[in-house]
């Protein structure tokens, strides 16, 4: 079985103001006030479009998104922490990467995850973030991950494809 996910997690609020100023972008609520915007390639190119940062690979680690696409989320984060996360695992092996932005910086990562490598103590890049985010695991929830729903959809597109 396999599961895979590109998407900026925060609050309702603030993922709805940062939804605005990116048409295609669609914001899905999740547990505990947040959501996320599911990363698809179209919203990914409209964050990429900035044109006062054109440059390929992020400073935070993550390979697929423009300084251009940081900046955003800098930006966005003066309002409240947004995170950015990717999951990619078939038959129960894969890699996590995750990391919180806030007051215009990164503030927690790039945490990552390698395939066949265990999980830390303190738990999955994912969690840790949707921890920084204020999530709780809730009583008879594995980790945060679980807690928010973020096991709902299997993939990017699953998320954002659900109906209005």
């Amino acid at each position: 079985m396999s599961y895979e996910l590109q998407a900026l997690i925060g609050t309702q609020e603030l993922l709805t103001v940062a939804a605005a100023e990116v048409p295609a972008a669609r914001v899905v609520p999740l547990a505990q006030g947040l959501a996320l915007i599911p990363v698809t390639p179209t919203v990914l190119a409209a964050l990429q479009s900035d044109a006062t940062a054109r440059k390929s690979g992020g400073g935070a680690g993550f390979g697929w998104h423009s300084a251009g696409f940081e900046l955003r989320l800098a930006a966005w984060s003066k309002a409240g922490p947004i995170a950015c996360v990717e999951a990619e695992y078939l038959g129960g092996s894969g890699a996590q990467r995750a990391a919180v932005w806030a007051d215009g910086e990164v503030a927690l990562g790039p945490l990552t995850i390698g395939e066949f490598e265990p999980s830390p103590a303190e738990g999955t890049p994912i969690s840790r973030v949707l921890r920084r985010l204020g999530a709780r695991t809730e009583e008879g929830r594995v980790d945060e991950f679980e807690t928010v729903g973020l096991a709902r959809h299997r993939t990017t597109a699953g998320w954002a494809d659900l109906p209005a």
